[in-house]
């Protein structure tokens, strides 16, 4: 009995449906998360988690205290979050194995473990502790957080710049534009950053606050309004370039 050609391997149609074909592609393409990308999440996490046992464990002593540990808790939520959520577009598609990525990757996560550390500095202070202590406590924490988050800036900015050397081929072309758009925009907020470390701005009070404080905000405030009013600028749809 002679044999079916159809039921030969190397003759056989593709039975595949189109949806099954294209579920196999991008299985394919999708690239492996690498182990610093899964560390990274943790670590954002425990930050975040960190933060929270934090304000928990500072009791208020008056009712105005409740309202300013809450926007403390935040602050450290939102920047955390926000640095997240850029890091992660940025990683989707950064080649991690390079030496230059790796060692940006860990100064980048020493720097987002020390957040709310700072902050707690600056915002949760025991009651126990002079004034004139708990002043000077306050400032010098105040000036290693403009100093981390300018860091954290400009690492960022690096990452958007590797991603915009249209020659690496990382992105495809119409995005290289929006990456050097970002690198621009975070290198110029961490310049405002930087300049909140001056003195002035931890002397001057507004609405009984320093004047960094509000600095400090602009980075989220920028992010978070570009995403709502132009969605693209901020959220990117990645594809490697072959």
């Amino acid at each position: 009995m002679l044999p079916n050609p159809d039921s030969h391997p190397a003759k056989r149609p593709n039975t595949l449906l189109p949806s099954q074909e294209g579920l196999q592609r991008e299985a394919a393409e999708k690239r492996p998360r690498a182990r610093i990308e899964t560390l990274a999440d943790l670590i954002f996490g425990l930050s975040l988690s960190v933060g929270s046992v934090a304000a928990i464990a500072s009791s208020p002593t008056t009712p105005a205290e409740i309202g300013s540990h809450i926007l403390a808790f935040m602050f450290t939520f939102l920047l955390l979050i926000t640095a997240w959520l850029i890091y992660t577009g940025f990683m989707s598609v950064l080649p991690v194995e390079t030496r230059t990525i790796v060692f940006l990757n860990v100064a980048l996560l020493l720097l987002v473990t020390l957040i709310p550390y700072l902050l707690n500095s600056v915002e949760f202070i025991s009651p126990s502790v002079p004034a004139a202590d708990a002043s000077a406590i306050k400032d010098v924490a105040s000036l290693l957080f403009a100093l981390d988050f300018t860091g954290i800036l400009v690492i960022m900015a690096v990452f958007a710049h590797v991603l915009s050397l249209e020659e690496k081929k990382l992105v495809a072309p119409e995005l290289a534009k929006l990456f050097r758009n970002g690198r621009n925009r975070m290198a110029a907020l961490a310049v405002l950053t930087a300049i909140s470390i001056a003195p002035p701005f931890g002397q001057v009070l507004i609405l009984g606050v320093p004047a960094r404080l509000f600095m400090w905000y602009v980075p989220l405030i920028s992010y978070w309004v570009g995403r709502a009013v132009s969605p693209e600028s901020r959220t990117y749809k990645i594809s490697r370039v072959e």
